[in-house]
């Protein structure tokens, strides 16, 4: 099944009240490696343009107008600044990564939360990111690059082949996934039914390797920009029905996740879990859920 009425049923079915037009604005992310939020955001508006700060984002702007595109100016190439949108820049800030550990990134192209993993480790600590696509990855080793990074080793490989060793303190599976309609004009007839089942299979392998690879007490950060179920709160509901894990209350933008599933029960912890609403929170759909490995 698929299409636009099956798609938008459920999703009022869910308790929304998307329309299916929702849009997210332009977004950047300043880098604190290279510059400072006051020194760029006076620069920027000197050439006029007009930024509005994100109030849960600690370095996240809204670009209200901008009288050049700001993937060609020379401050983005110096990397004071990565185009990120609003909700994608949120798993990093809420896994928090020190200058302390040791974050493998699995689907890490193209490279917007590695580099912003690396600002909030202070390029201390060590990076470890992969992606099983080659082509993709060339945007991560740019970014990386571009963004002043130096505590990040990139490499191509399937995270699903790493050997199961135990050593990472901090795991981010940005998954993939679905996707949304808010980023994509053709969405709705590009995705079906058992896309969403497919992605979900995945995203459990890839769940059960990121625990694999952390020690005791590590956490995992995972997230999605779905808007679906099956690969949000019933992912976690299989995740903590299967492993040993703690779930973390995130304090943040977005709605608790769901627990009452067109009368199937999910676990009520996993209201600790974070769902962006579009029509919410002007943003993209995405799934925000933090773990610990007992």
């Amino acid at each position: 099944m698929s299409g636009w009425e099956w798609f938008m049923e459920r999703y009022r079915a869910m308790g929304s009240t998307l329309t299916g037009d929702e849009t997210t604005p332009q977004a950047i992310r300043i880098n604190p490696l290279q510059t400072t939020d006051e020194k760029l955001v006076e620069t920027l508006t000197e050439q006029g343009v007009e930024l509005e700060k994100i109030p849960y984002l600690d370095h996240g702007y809204k670009v209200r107008e901008s009288p050049f595109s700001l993937g060609a100016s020379i401050e983005y190439l110096l990397g004071h600044y990565s185009l990120q949108e609003t909700a994608s820049q949120y798993p990093v800030q809420a896994l928090q990564p020190t200058q302390e550990d040791r974050l493998l990134d699995m689907a890490s192209a193209p490279g917007g939360k590695t580099t912003q993993a690396a600002a909030y480790m202070q390029n201390k600590g060590i990076i470890v990111a992969v992606d099983i696509n080659r082509d993709r990855l060339f945007a991560t080793e740019n970014n990386v690059e571009r963004c002043g990074v130096t505590n990040t080793s990139i490499h191509h490989v399937d995270a699903l082949e790493l050997p199961d060793k135990e050593g990472f303190t901090k795991v981010l599976l940005d998954a993939p996934c679905s996707g949304n309609y808010v980023t994509d004009n053709h969405w709705f007839r590009r995705r079906t039914e058992e896309d969403i089942m497919r992605n979900a299979e995945l995203q459990k392998r890839l769940i059960t390797k990121a625990l694999n690879l952390l020690e005791s007490g590590g956490v995992l950060l995972y997230s999605t920009c779905s808007l679906e179920p099956e690969e949000n709160e019933q992912n976690i509901q299989w995740l903590i029905e299967n492993h040993d894990v703690k779930l973390m209350e995130i304090d943040g933008p977005g709605d608790p996740a769901l627990t009452n599933l067109d009368g199937i029960k999910l676990d009520q912890k996993i209201s600790y879990c974070r769902r962006f609403w579009p029509e919410k929170t002007g943003t993209q759909g995405f799934f925000v859920a933090k773990v610990v490995k007992q």
